[in-house]
């Protein structure tokens, strides 16, 4: 029996988006419009972020290739098998197209219908791995390949009305998490169990705000004593003790849109030396709410924000850079790498940016005050300042849950 490589599966009814019919099409414009200007006939986006951003489908990879092919005159994704319609359901674009896994390599042979031997072909080298560059390379042979992955991200950084609209609401979400989570700690409470509290309430929210929306990897972070050093540590059973330092780390995903809250926390009392360095903190943090607006520099802020560490001995205790911007992202994948506050980045913070402060010190076991410290608030660039969209409250007149 043969069995077809390409099929379609156009299987119930298309779903409602989570932006509006405009939004995609004012997207796909000014993509188009970018292609143009540098003579590219088509784009093969492979990232999650991509496809998501301009197609508002968000694929599951499990070692599967996924993309989404947009040219002068269409938008189609590609999809594989396993996923039966719901690739088509989601798929804001003229059609899906559906690859089996009867042969192999069966994606490439459905790039190879869609996208012409000839030309110039847009591809997101920072998402593509050698091999699969090789064998795109090797399914188009004539044609010329080129890298749009830094003038797309630098389109994403810039939101839209009804981006930062989900966003809000995303910021909404991890508040009610933070609330859930505080409400959990106890003495002798596992980190993991603290941390589904939180997750189950986002989620619950997420789907009382967005009764049409997939619900998908919306996650928390809640590290205790040690487990503090990182900011990513993963939760593990580790049960929760009077004098411990907490990091709060809530999540909320709302289609594919990230949001964060991070705060320090203390369970019973917190240490004189702990105490100290939490107030240091703090002051970075509110310095930092100040300092972003319009115009500024994003590696201006992070040297400015250094003084302050240097001033109390502490700027070698820091851990990251002072934030980063937000939308379409995730834990595993991608990242708006242009709209960081690191001292090597040079953007200039522009009305419709959305970017965190988060200042982080970490000092290790055996010195006063050991653990990780962070507070983390999200903020919208606006013509003249930058609103602060995150609620859930700071620092020490707050966070430190009785016992």
């Amino acid at each position: 029996m043969e069995l077809e490589s390409l099929i379609k599966i156009e299987n119930g009814e298309k779903a409602k988006h989570t932006f509006s019919d405009a939004e995609y099409a004012t997207r796909q414009r000014k993509l188009r419009e970018l292609m143009a200007s540098q003579n590219i006939d088509s784009v093969l986006f492979t990232s999650y972020h991509n496809i998501n951003y301009y197609a508002d489908f968000l694929y599951c990879s499990f070692g599967r290739k996924y993309g989404l092919v947009v040219s002068g005159d269409k938008v189609v994704s590609i999809s594989a098998n396993i996923d039966g319609g719901q690739p088509w359901r989601r798929t804001v674009g003229d059609y899906n197209v559906v690859y089996t896994d009867w042969q192999r390599d069966n994606f490439y042979r459905a790039v190879q219908q869609e996208i012409p031997n000839k030309g110039r072909v847009g591809l997101e080298y920072d998402q593509l791995p050698v091999e699969a560059l090789n064998k795109l390379r090797a399914a188009l042979p004539s044609v010329e390949f080129v890298d749009i992955s830094a003038a797309t991200m630098r389109m994403r950084m810039i939101k839209s009305d009804e981006e930062i609209a989900l966003i809000k609401h995303g910021a909404n979400v991890c508040d009610v998490g933070g609330a859930a989570l505080a409400a959990a700690v106890r003495e002798g409470v596992p980190e993991h169990e603290v941390a589904l509290a939180s997750t189950q309430a986002m989620v619950r929210e997420i789907a009382r705000r967005f009764p049409d929306s997939e619900l998908m990897d919306t996650w928390t972070w809640f590290q205790s004593g040690i487990n503090t050093d990182g900011a990513h540590n993963p939760v593990t059973t580790r049960k929760v003790q009077k004098g411990d330092i907490l990091s709060l780390n809530c999540f909320s995903m709302i289609s594919g849109y990230y949001t964060a809250l991070e705060r320090t926390m203390f369970f019973d009392h917190c240490p004189d030396a702990h105490l100290r360095l939490w107030q240091i903190n703090v002051e970075v943090h509110e310095a930092g709410l100040e300092l972003i607006k319009p115009g500024a520099r994003c590696g201006d802020i992070a040297k400015e924000l250094n003084k302050i560490y240097e001033k109390y001995d502490l700027l070698k205790y820091r851990t990251f850079g002072y934030g980063h911007s937000f939308g379409v992202l995730s834990h595993y994948y991608g990242r708006e790498a242009g709209l960081e506050l690191r001292e090597d980045i040079d953007t200039v913070l522009e009305p419709n940016m959305v970017v965190s402060m988060e200042p982080m010190i970490m000092l290790p076991e055996g010195m006063p005050g050991a653990g990780g410290y962070r507070e983390h608030d999200i903020l919208v660039v606006h013509e003249n300042g930058a609103e602060n969209i995150t609620g859930f409250k700071y620092g020490p007149e707050h966070n430190i849950i009785k016992a």
